[in-house]
């Protein structure tokens, strides 16, 4: 089967052919003759499988049939996705396969110059991929508008659902016109987030080509089971490995992020991080660098993560285990990407043995383990002692402790303590005949001097 069998126009296919892709994979197999009917869909495939070729190459072909001239603000394809690195992603593939058709593409997302965002939809957009937050901010300031909306994409849907974006999604949804077409991809799809999706759907057709939830099978994945005090010395062992190409590793908060990059240094180990309290310039240098392959080591949280799409990431490393199960499908699929193998290697520490059965209850397959390396104790000892004398003491790992409410503050009966109270302090003074605006007290001259001005 080529891409031309499926009912793609002859410029994709040069575009294609440009890129080098020849033989389309499963989920565009099927999705993309759907997408050409202009049905609804609801497609379910592994990350790193073609979702994005999936949905934007006959989407491109069904604009360009269509012939409509893009007013100024206005935009005929919008395509959300859950962070900046994917949105980014995801429009570079537009320009790439629209290559031939003279069809407009811009990006809006957090971290970017916002008149650089006005600028772009000024003279209007065919091809619009976008971050919820950031939309909602041009479209409130009346530089975006949402009328002309033909397709609507939602990619990573259960990241956009699951992660608090769901009154984004509705308000944006309530923005554009009931006559669309509506594509939803995503890794996985819980029912939950499959009820969810019925809200936004019109009687779609349902594409999966792989049981949901399940991992890829080019993966081979390992569990060792370790000391949380341990597991930087470990990843110092691991991250040793000659045959790493490039490993991308995970933790569970923006901290830890930053912490296993620093003591990775102090083992002569250079690695970036990757997280949400990045600038966008510092997020996108971090990822140039790693494609590069100027640093092997990328640290990354799992919002972050999403569009990180490098060829060669031959290894990923949990350093902490998801809490949710569905991310660790997410993270292992970084790897293994076009056709290639990966190996995934879970750190699990006592505390996380609950969240690796839950992983291999949604996967579906049990996780074979690798112990600890030979003399791991005296190995751990000369890590340690290496990184302390390098940058100084080691940091305590940081407790993932339940966040509590801070106790409140004792309130003075003496003074106003809100940005409320003095104005209702400032109004009962003022109706006192006290030196507020009017300066002389209610019905006094000086009251309607006040109200003047």
């Amino acid at each position: 089967m080529s891409f031309a069998t499926l009912g793609l126009a002859e410029p994709l296919v040069r575009a294609l052919e440009a890129k080098g892709y020849s033989t389309p994979t499963p989920i565009q197999a099927q999705s993309i003759p759907i997408c050409l009917d202009g049905g609804d869909l609801l497609g379910i495939a592994q990350t790193g499988t073609g979702k994005t070729a999936a949905f934007v190459l006959p989407s491109i072909q069904r604009l360009v049939a269509a012939n409509k001239r893009v007013l100024p603000t206005h935009v005929r394809m919008l395509v959300l996705a859950p962070t900046r690195e994917l949105a980014s992603q995801i429009a570079d593939n537009a320009r790439g396969y629209g290559q031939f058709s003279k069809l407009s593409v811009a990006t809006v997302f957090g971290g970017t110059s916002i008149n650089k965002n006005r600028q772009d939809l000024s003279r209007g957009v065919d091809i619009l991929v976008a971050t919820p937050g950031r939309l909602i901010d041009l479209v409130e300031q009346g530089m975006c508008n949402l009328s002309m909306i033909e397709i609507l994409v939602l990619d990573e849907a259960d990241q956009m659902m699951d992660l608090g974006f769901i009154h984004a999604l509705k308000k944006i949804v309530r923005m554009i016109p009931r006559k669309r077409q509506t594509l939803f991809f995503s890794a996985t799809m819980p029912t939950a987030i499959r009820d969810l999706a019925s809200q936004f759907l019109t009687d779609p057709k349902t594409v999966s080509v792989v049981p949901e939830s399940t991992t890829a099978e080019r993966v081979d994945q390992y569990v060792t089971f370790v000391n949380q005090t341990e597991k930087q010395a470990l990843l110092t062992l691991v991250l040793r490995d000659p045959t790493i190409d490039r490993a991308l590793v995970f933790t569970r908060t923006k901290h830890g992020a930053d912490r296993v990059v620093k003591l990775l240094a102090g083992n002569g180990i250079a690695a970036n991080a990757i997280h949400g309290n990045k600038s966008q310039g510092q997020r996108e240098r971090a990822l140039g660098e790693f494609k590069d392959g100027k640093t092997k080591v990328l640290v990354a949280t799992d919002i972050a993560a999403r569009g990180i799409d490098v060829s060669g990431v031959s290894h990923v490393v949990n350093f902490e285990l998801p809490n949710v199960p569905e991310q660790y499908v997410h993270r292992i699929g970084r790897t293994a990407r076009a056709g290639n193998s990966g190996i995934a290697i879970a750190f699990c520490a006592d505390d996380e043995r609950p969240y690796l059965k839950d992983i291999e209850k949604v996967t579906r397959q049990k996780v074979a383990v690798r112990p600890l390396p030979d003399n791991f104790t005296g190995l751990s000892n000369e890590i340690k002692a290496a990184r302390v004398k390098a940058i100084g003491a080691d940091p305590a790992p940081r407790a993932d402790l339940p966040r509590q409410r801070p106790l409140p503050k004792p309130r003075a009966t003496h003074a106003p303590t809100s940005t409320r109270d003095y104005a209702n302090a400032s109004r009962s003074r003022r109706g006192r005949g006290g030196r507020g605006r009017g300066g002389q007290g209610r019905g006094g001259a000086g009251a309607g001097a006040g109200a003047a001005r």
